[in-house]
């Protein structure tokens, strides 16, 4: 422990340490801290900190050598800023692309060592009882994102990149870029990634649908169905979820082509009646994006500080919501169950 060299370049305030030292000192390190060959610190100052709390002398680590200079100071960057004010989303996706290009970097270079040394030959990555972490190509996509956010966060981290190439990319039609600006706001004010991620592939089809309908090539009634698809949809936006939007304008784009295809016009599917005053019932997407959007909600949010903070309605409301849910998820395990065991309802 005493041979670990922090170095300027970290800060001391770590924050509330116990409930860390608290966690290793019940399940043990279960993510080694990483060093330089020289013994400096790359990343782990919250985890080193705690544990020199414990009392340890001693303790397992990852070695890293043959590192840029770039990865290890992205390292660090990443590490200090767990320590003090979170990334925001943009700041985290910006961050990830560039570990994620050295992380796949890396692993190439490990590639092309290997087939000049043998195996145990030359100086490499090595440390005690662990293994060093191995930045495998395939798989720098979620280790840059592990290193970034503490999770495998990458099809977010992707989603803000994509926003923000196609808000950049001047090929784009002028709605696609200006949706993409506009969501990448969305972002940056605090807003959720999957529904921009939704909303931005909607006008995506939405775009395809409006060269359809301007290609002088297409048959006119072709054009005449591609412009009619693409208005119902923009009328459809103002009160469609984002995941209800996106399957509307898939679904109008498919029509089209479909009839390009064939030289027929499809057959639009007939919308169930819905009582007034009933519930109106989402599709599967729906479902599922709602689900997207809060995973993990719970480590985001302290309960000490919710639940005096709610007003009575607000509780009254989020109390309903935990029962309905609990109530729903018990059906659909039931469901799901009955299923498994072939009795499924047709």
């Amino acid at each position: 422990m005493d041979s670990i060299g922090v170095g300027l370049r970290h800060r001391q305030d770590y924050g509330d340490l116990a409930p860390l030292v608290e966690s290793i000192r019940r399940n043990g390190l279960l993510q080694p801290i990483t060093i330089t060959l020289d013994g400096h610190l790359i990343c782990g100052a919250r985890r080193l900190a705690a544990i020199k709390l414990l009392g340890w002398k001693s303790v397992n680590v990852w070695v890293r050598s043959g590192v840029s200079d770039r990865l290890g100071q992205l390292l660090a960057e990443q590490d200090e800023n767990l320590l003090h004010k979170p990334l925001t989303q943009l700041e985290a996706a910006a961050l990830y692309r560039e570990l994620k290009v050295l992380f796949a970097e890396d692993a190439l270079r490990r590639q092309e060592a290997s087939r000049f040394h043998a195996a145990g030959e030359g100086e490499g990555d090595g440390g005690g009882n662990f293994p060093p972490p191995q930045f495998e190509h395939g798989k720098a996509r979620s280790q840059a994102a592990i290193m970034v956010t503490g999770r495998d966060a990458h099809k977010t981290l992707e989603r803000i990149g994509r926003l923000e190439d196609l808000a950049a990319d001047e090929s784009q039609p002028g709605t696609v870029r200006q949706r993409a600006v506009e969501e990448v706001e969305r972002i940056k004010a605090g807003g959720k990634v999957h529904p921009s991620h939704l909303r931005i592939n909607a006008e995506l089809s939405l775009a395809e649908l409006d060269q359809i309908a301007a290609d002088p090539t297409q048959a006119a009634e072709l054009r005449e169905q591609a412009r009619a698809e693409a208005a119902e949809v923009r009328e459809a936006e103002r009160e469609a979820r984002a995941a209800e939007l996106d399957e509307l304008a898939q679904a109008a784009l498919a029509r089209v082509k479909a009839a390009k295809k064939t030289g027929r016009k499809p057959k639009r599917p007939v919308l169930a009646a819905v009582e007034p005053g009933e519930p109106v019932p989402f599709p599967l997407t729906v479902f599922v994006a709602i689900w997207d959007d809060l995973a993990e909600w719970w480590l985001h949010h302290d309960p000490e500080q919710v639940g005096p903070a709610l007003t009575d309605e607000q509780w009254a409301r989020f109390e309903q919501t935990i029962a309905g849910t609990l109530a729903f998820a018990e059906a659909a395990r039931n469901t799901r169950a009955g299923c498994e065991r072939g009795e499924c309802i047709a």
